[in-house]
């Protein structure tokens, strides 16, 4: 009997079931497709051994008028530039005490106890101490005078932290009268906190029997950043919006806006910093607004606050300036903004705005597009070469002039998934190379809570895949030849390199697979039997280390949809194989191409694989009834 031919068609849907879809692929992990044909997607790998102090969800690069390369990454814990693999903290200062900390320690313990009154810490926050003078035994000027992270709040007053060394019997002292601290700026949370009020937030956050309230210290730590020229203006969202200068370098921080000389009603907390491209106005999405002639330091969700044109410190509207504000009104919060062609724009949680400049009298206009795709997070859009991609809450969108929904063949698996009390941390992400959007998302079975999943959409060709990978946040290849992505490995966040290589780091690439939807012949009312699988596979070995690269054809079946699958049999394959034989009868089946930890390591290192036409030898094999 003539071989069977399996030409799969494109894409991973999850929208039939699995009988439905015949002819094509219902489920896969690190796959993509292209020109048609699924393969194992690249490799990543640290882009060094460095690490940095908290989740980083927001990432930013740019280069100066002399050719520098930085990154900026905003984490949970910090605000850093990355250049030569060197991670610069430039977080900003929120206090500085002078003269006014003193110490107590305890014998045999590390942790050390620092009074300062009204000192505004919250438990995790960092503070640099100097001037303090030895407690007279093993807590010595040294082990005192550098950074430290809060450990606990016991009071207003005081806080502790865990000093480098243990005090003995001789640490009476208490630091002297000279002692400084620099407050960094509160820390935030590692998730979205929907509720206030006792009981709220982390455990162990703020004082005993404290009420929270929703602030950017008990929420999630979410950054935006955008460049006015060389500089960088960065925004904590909920909090204050910052200026670090290039020509300060990489040891100086961050510094509030209002702080800077000559600022003129600078905005002192937002939800989101932008600078718009052709007219170079600052843009605040959620400023404060000026009331009494003063910044009220309170958001206002929906107002949009815009500085001079060239200047990223005068605010103060007047007749002379295209400084300004003007708010919108449908929706309750602005989520996010992005800058796109010739114009920005303005995501509230229910409704799209597109803001333009106009020039003046009126410096901007705002146009309502549309009512019902709101945004899902603040990171959850992405601007890519044929339009701006983003998420809501009904699912996958698409922007150029105008906003369509996009046809997708894994929305409900998606949505389902998704852990909507942590749609925030959603983010999507584009890898231009391949023509692909990354939608990333945390998913209800993960336990963690964290980014965990993805749905990857190739826009040339118009298919779906989806896969399971944590990346907290995703900046596309440029000033960088390779994507890079924060994530973590062992307990310590790493910044990754992507698409180089094959692997997962140094190691190889586990649970890589794609599996195909239910086929059967004569419409299953014929039982069916194989007897030979002939796979055309191709390997793509860019390394050039792997001895032997292989993957396992698995063969399963079913008689009937309600049913299990049961697998018939395992092949590896090679690239010199020609067939495998295997002795399967069944009503359906179900063919899975995998390269997993089945396999010997250097089977599975330094190598893609690339799926063709497979061949099947299947016939019939008698009737069974029902």
């Amino acid at each position: 009997m003539p071989l069977a031919k399996f030409n799969f068609k494109a894409g991973i849907n999850k929208e039939e079931t699995d009988y439905s879809e015949e002819g094509g692929y219902v489920d896969a992990n690190f796959i993509r497709f292209r020109k048609n044909r699924p393969e194992k997607i690249g490799g990543w790998l640290k882009a060094s051994a460095n690490v940095f102090l908290g989740i980083a969800r927001a990432l930013h690069q740019w280069v100066s008028l002399g050719g520098t390369k930085y990154l900026g990454l905003g984490t949970t814990l910090k605000y850093y530039i990355e250049r030569g693999s060197v991670f610069n903290d430039i977080t900003p200062i929120r206090k500085t005490s002078t003269n006014s900390i003193t110490f107590s320690a305890t014998n045999g313990s590390a942790t050390i106890t620092a009074t300062d009154s009204s000192h505004g810490a919250v438990q995790g926050d960092f503070v640099t101490i100097s001037g303090a003078n030895s407690l007279g035994g093993l807590i010595t000027a040294s082990v005192l005078n550098t950074e430290h992270q809060i450990v606990s709040v016991p009071t207003v007053n005081t806080y502790t932290f865990v000093a480098s060394a243990t005090a003995n019997a001789s640490d009476s002292g208490n630091g002297g009268s000279g002692v400084d601290g620099s407050y960094q700026i509160n820390v935030g949370l590692d998730d979205y906190v929907q509720n206030t009020g006792w009981g709220s937030g982390a455990w162990s956050a703020g004082t005993w029997s404290a009420e929270n309230s929703l602030s950017i210290t008990n929420q999630l730590r979410l950054w935006s950043h955008d460049n006015f020229g060389e500089n960088l203006l960065i925004n904590v969202r909920g909090g204050g919006v910052y200026l670090w200068t290039e020509n300060n370098g990489l040891t100086t921080r961050a510094v509030a806006l209002s702080d800077i000389s000559g600022a003129d009603k600078a905005p002192t907390v937002a939800l989101q910093v932008l600078v718009s491209e052709t007219d170079r106005h600052a843009i605040v999405l959620g400023a404060d607004p000026i009331t009494g002639g003063n910044r009220t330091g309170v958001v206002d969700p929906m107002l949009v606050a815009f500085s001079d044109s060239e200047s990223a410190i005068d605010w103060n509207p007047t007749n002379t300036n295209s400084a300004g504000s003007l708010r919108l009104s449908s929706g309750s919060q602005i989520v996010g903004g992005l800058k796109a062609r010739q114009e920005v724009l303005i995501w509230t949680d229910t409704s799209i705005y597109s803001m333009r400049f106009i020039g003046a009298p009126l410096v901007f206009s705002v146009n309502l597009i549309n009512e019902g795709a709101g945004l899902l997070g603040p990171k959850a859009f992405v601007n890519a070469p044929s339009g701006v991609f983003f998420m809501s809450k009904q699912g996958f969108y698409f922007y150029n002039g105008a906003v369509q929904k996009l046809p997708c063949t894994v929305q409900e698996y998606v949505f389902e998934d998704l852990d909507l009390s942590q749609a925030y941390k959603c983010h999507v992400a584009l890898n231009s190379e391949f023509s692909e959007v990354w939608f990333f998302y945390p998913s209800i079975d993960d336990d963690t809570r964290e980014i965990s999943r993805y749905a990857i959409y190739n826009y040339e060709e118009n298919s779906w895949s989806i896969g399971s990978l944590v990346r907290h946040a995703w900046i596309d290849g440029g000033i960088q030849n390779t994507p890079q992505a924060t994530g973590v490995s062992s307990s310590s966040y790493y910044l990754y390199n992507h698409e180089l290589g094959f692997n997962d780091d140094t190691e190889p690439m586990d649970n890589v697979f794609i599996q195909s939807a239910d086929f059967d012949i004569g419409d299953g009312d014929s039982l069916a039997f194989v007897k030979r699988i002939l796979p055309d596979v191709k390997f793509v070995n860019a390394q050039g280390t792997s001895p032997d690269p292989a993957i396992n054809i698995v063969l399963k079946n079913r008689d009937f949809m309600g049913e299990s699958l049961t697998t018939d049999s395992t092949s590896q394959i090679k690239s010199n194989t020609n067939k495998a034989d295997v002795r399967a009868r069944g009503r359906q089946f179900v063919l899975r191409f995998e390269s997993d930890d089945d396999n010997n390591a250097d089977d599975r290192k330094d190598y893609k694989w690339r799926l063709g036409n497979t061949r099947l030898d299947i016939q019939p094999s008698g009737r069974r009834g029902s």
